[in-house]
């Protein structure tokens, strides 16, 4: 069980040694979104990693519970360019309502020196969840009106923004420390969003990975994977050991 652990070590080592070595992204600035009911504190693993490889990084708070998706995007993402420094290319890293506050504001603005954009458990067609249980007491209290906006149906915001014109890879999780709320969704699933909900058309990439909606921004092989989609434009699929860190 040592030896195994020491060797996955190792390899993370290797990865994140070569990714690191390769290129210089100094002039590249990542903005981080975190997920509803969630902080900056929940991305921080994935934004000192991020940052390990010579991106500046942006980690922005914003009030995921008290406003609607358009007026959280509005006021969010200008705060976070700003951040970044001048002239420098944009990406995004997103987990859950994240990206769908990055697809409302591409909506209606450019952003004339933007990169790649990697959603983590995107409800990009809504989560049926939302539509199973937002008439519960207390559920909109808990995940404010941006919670309500983000359900299933075809006239909610996440279907209406239609489809994307940027460069964005997708990562889905196919695990659940959630099974009751997993029964309302289409398998697999994360337990907050299926594999199928997150997919939109016009990415350019998609991965599944055995991970929850909750966790996922922590994993390691999940880390890999944004990282190399920030550097390649698409997802490693091709080496094994990439998976089984």
């Amino acid at each position: 069980m040592l030896q195994l652990i020491n060797m996955n070590i190792i390899k993370w080592f290797i990865i994140m040694t070569t990714l690191h070595s390769s290129h210089s992204y100094a002039s590249e600035c990542v903005v981080l979104l975190h997920g509803l009911v969630r902080s900056p504190h929940s991305m921080a693993k994935l934004e000192d990693t991020i940052s390990a490889q010579g991106y500046s990084t942006v980690n922005i708070a914003y009030p995921s519970t008290k406003f609607p998706i358009e007026e959280l995007a509005e006021d969010t993402i200008p705060k976070a360019l700003e951040l970044c420094p001048k002239e420098s290319k944009i990406h995004f890293v997103t987990h859950s309502l994240g990206g769908i506050l990055v697809r409302q504001y591409l909506s209606n603005h450019t952003i004339e020196n933007l990169g790649r954009v990697v959603m983590l458990g995107p409800p990009n067609k809504g989560s049926n969840i939302v539509n199973t249980i937002h008439w519960v007491p207390g559920y909109k209290f808990i995940n404010g009106p941006a919670g309500i906006e983000i359900g299933a149906d075809e006239n909610s915001i996440p279907n209406m923004l239609g489809p994307v014109d940027f460069e964005l890879g997708i990562i889905a999780g196919t695990h659940t420390v959630n099974p009751f709320l997993s029964l309302m969704l289409d398998k697999p699933n994360d337990g907050k969003v299926s594999v199928e909900s997150s997919k939109i058309e016009g990415m350019a990439d998609h991965i599944d990975l055995p991970v929850t909606h909750t966790f996922m921004m922590n994993n390691k092989t999940v880390i890999f994977q944004v990282i190399y989609f920030l550097e390649h434009g698409a997802f490693n699929k091709e080496k094994e050991y990439a998976f089984n860190l």
